[in-house]
């Protein structure tokens, strides 16, 4: 029904001889078992994998899809139950994390939680038994794609920074439970298309600009003939792309002038270390003083990205942070509607169906509410 591609079983149950059956069963033409046959790995032609490593509590593959341009590698996991039984789990975590730029998922069962919230009934749970987990999501920049459909799966899955930014489209829904006490989990992926049009957006931190008021100004009270809302619409657009020139021309990619800043201070502190003088001094104060300028306009933009109130000093260059806007990106995707009846809609159905007034405005794709 869902045209799998990838299909992962985790705690078969069954003797490892029987996979090749299964394989056929399912309609796929590979297999693979990890070590201790926990971890069942099917997967069809349109796939290109490579088991980069695997054992008893996970099986991670370099993979390729012959209609996705970006390759991706994804982790299927079936921790332990003890705690101290999972630290070897953990410890591969890490290392995956930074031994490859591609974008990663890790999906299974890990067999504890990040937040109460997360079980429901039976003896209460104590929270210190996750803290490792929670320590290593942090440190692998791991985030929690979110889901539809039931709540409860004894299943999770985490993607990097890389993965939203690459497929920011890519959903998870549970299916019924049927036959298992686990929730099927239904990852779908769409790679992002690299023509998309890129739309004006005002950053908060060019009204801190000395320059602003003027060039803004100076711009809106050019000539401009026509009715009323003629004039109106075209100094708007005249004024997005002069604000969009003056931005590359004075400001730059911001991101890239902090790396280069930072390097320029360093470089310049090192020369004052080895010829102390006036000049030397001088430089290195002017340095500084551009070196924090394009620090607070980084700050500035990516607070208005993730728009957090409490973001914090110090915390702009995190990978958490960077993950949070790419999880914010996600958003602006429209992925399923629930029609007045109850019933899900989505693929072609949901193009038709977003011609209803929706809440908010919906406007070249994306959202706004009042």
């Amino acid at each position: 029904m869902h045209q799998l591609s990838i299909i992962a079983i985790l705690e078969p149950f069954s003797d490892t001889t029987h996979i090749q059956k299964v394989k056929s069963q399912l309609a796929m033409e590979y297999a693979v078992s990890n070590c201790n046959g926990k971890i069942w790995l099917f997967w069809n032609i349109d796939i290109d994998c490579v088991v980069l490593e695997e054992d008893e509590q996970q099986i991670t593959c370099d993979m390729g899809h012959n209609e996705l341009q970006t390759q991706f590698k994804i982790s299927f996991v079936y921790a332990k139950c003890k705690d101290h039984l999972r630290r070897p789990l953990w410890d591969r975590m890490l290392l995956q994390a930074t031994d490859s730029n591609k974008p990663w998922c890790s999906v299974g069962d890990y067999n504890v939680i990040t937040s109460i919230e997360e079980k429901l009934g039976g003896v209460p749970y104590n929270m210190r038994k996750s803290l490792e987990f929670i320590a290593v999501i942090e440190a692998c920049g791991l985030v929690d794609l979110g889901f539809s459909g039931q709540r409860y799966t004894w299943s999770n899955n985490r993607v990097t920074d890389a993965w939203l930014d690459k497929m920011p489209q890519t959903t998870i829904t549970h299916l019924p439970s049927v036959g298992s006490d686990h929730c099927p989990l239904l990852m779908e992926m769409t790679t992002r298309e690299e023509d998309h049009i890129k739309y004006f957006k005002f950053l908060n931190c060019w009204a801190d600009q000395p320059q602003f008021l003027d060039i803004v100004k100076t711009c809106w009270e050019r000539t401009v003939e026509g009715n009323s809302m003629w004039r109106f619409h075209q100094k708007l657009k005249r004024l997005s792309n002069t604000l969009s020139h003056w931005s590359r021309r004075e400001l730059g990619d911001i991101f890239i002038k902090v790396k280069e800043y930072e390097e320029r201070v360093r470089t310049a502190e090192e020369k004052l270390i080895q010829e102390h003088s006036d000049t030397n001094r001088s430089i290195l104060h002017e340095l500084n003083a551009e070196y924090i300028r394009f620090l607070k306009i980084e700050d500035s933009i990516l607070k208005q990205k993730t728009q957090l109130q409490w973001f914090k000093e110090g915390d702009s260059n995190t990978k958490y942070f960077h993950s949070l806007i790419r999880g914010r990106r996600r958003k602006l995707f429209i992925h399923k509607l629930i029609g007045g009846e109850g019933e899900w809609i989505e693929g072609d159905d949901l193009i038709g169906s977003c011609l209803c007034p929706l809440p908010g405005n919906i406007y070249r794709g994306q959202q706004t509410h009042q």
